[in-house]
């Protein structure tokens, strides 16, 4: 079900005969823009929770001018399909990660390379500056508008069935689900897993059922997604930081005017910067309630990872594919990788 945020719609001034017909002949509740957000995100996630706030204050703040109706927990399709519903603008709006849009503009995933971020300390500065700027740019090749500030979503541990995960080795051959995305999974062949794409949605039923042995996803999607049923280990690997944007569909964001399109930007991305603290409280209690639904947790050693990665040429490639200018700003902030 989706969760909407509706009120009657506010009308005011006497714009003469032709206007009033226009608005005799609107619905009494129907809003003048009516948005569909989409998005894979279980309805308890921190952005889920804050943009469902953010929803009620743009419709307040609107005098019911914009409506947004948020679709979580794929409740949309599977999340490579809402992507392309959002490019096409069968949906309006979308929470984007920027690894799904790698496939079709390679450079939009640059801060997903493996291993990149050592810290939150060189998160922020980053993704709130030019590299996060030059991220979002790639986003409108592909007909979609990012607001300016990310939705944190962590670092990426492995959870694994059989085994823990405590170095390179332990990785050879192991069957583990990633995204529909081409970094994580060259990340992880590059250490010799044996990675099978798979959208999110089927992630569970594919771990029950052992098409894959492990997964990689932030703590609070294993939370939530209940993927401690179906899986032993977590290893704090923190390979990869990932985060959300708000996107919309370039010819939806263009339809609105000046003062919805500043007002949307300016109260998502208030709700962002909250998202982001709410995160940082939410971490220091995840790992306790993992524990305590089963789950046993190891803290690898990221310098062999590095050290292998750069033995099979990971990072070159990126290099490569990502193109001078997006890796210079990432090594900007995280400093030298190849």
């Amino acid at each position: 079900m989706p969760l909407t945020v509706s009120r009657r719609t506010l009308l005011s001034g006497a714009g003469g005969g032709l206007a009033a017909a226009t608005i005799l002949r609107r619905p009494a509740h129907a809003a003048e823009f009516s948005y569909k957000f989409a998005s894979v995100l279980p309805p308890d996630h921190p952005m889920m929770l804050r943009c469902t706030e953010a929803i009620a204050k743009i419709k307040e703040q609107s005098g019911g001018r914009f409506e947004i109706t948020l679709y979580p927990n794929s409740a949309l399709g599977a999340d490579t399909s809402m992507l392309a519903q959002c490019v096409s603008g069968a949906v309006e709006m979308y929470a984007l990660q920027g690894d799904l849009l790698a496939p079709r503009v390679p450079a939009a995933g640059i801060i997903g390379v493996g291993f990149a971020f050592p810290s939150y300390k060189e998160v922020w500065p980053a993704i709130d500056g030019e590299l996060g700027d030059f991220v979002r740019a790639q986003a409108e090749k592909s007909n979609m508008i990012c607001l300016k500030r990310a939705w944190d979503h962590g670092f990426r541990e492995v959870t694994s069935r059989n085994k823990p995960i405590n170095s390179p080795a332990d990785l050879k051959g192991f069957k583990i689900r990633l995204p529909v995305a081409p970094i994580p999974i060259s990340l992880f062949k590059h250490l010799g897993a044996a990675p099978t794409a798979i959208n999110f949605s089927e992630v569970y039923s594919a771990l029950q059922t052992g098409v894959v042995d492990g997964q990689e996803n932030p703590l609070v999607i294993i939370d939530a997604a209940k993927l401690y049923e179906v899986e032993k280990y977590c290893a704090l690997t923190n390979h990869q930081w990932a985060c959300y944007h708000v996107a919309f569909n370039m010819d939806a964001w263009k339809r609105l005017p000046p003062d919805l399109r500043d007002m949307a930007e300016t109260v998502f991305d208030a709700a962002a910067l909250q998202e982001r603290d709410d995160w940082v409280k939410s971490a220091q209690t995840l790992q306790t309630t993992l524990k305590g639904k089963g789950m046993i947790f190891t803290q690898p050693d990221m310098a062999p990872f590095r050290t292998e990665l750069s033995k099979t040429g990971f990072y070159p490639e990126m290099k490569a594919k990502m193109g001078d200018q997006a890796w210079a700003l990432l090594e900007k902030y995280v400093g030298t990788l190849a």
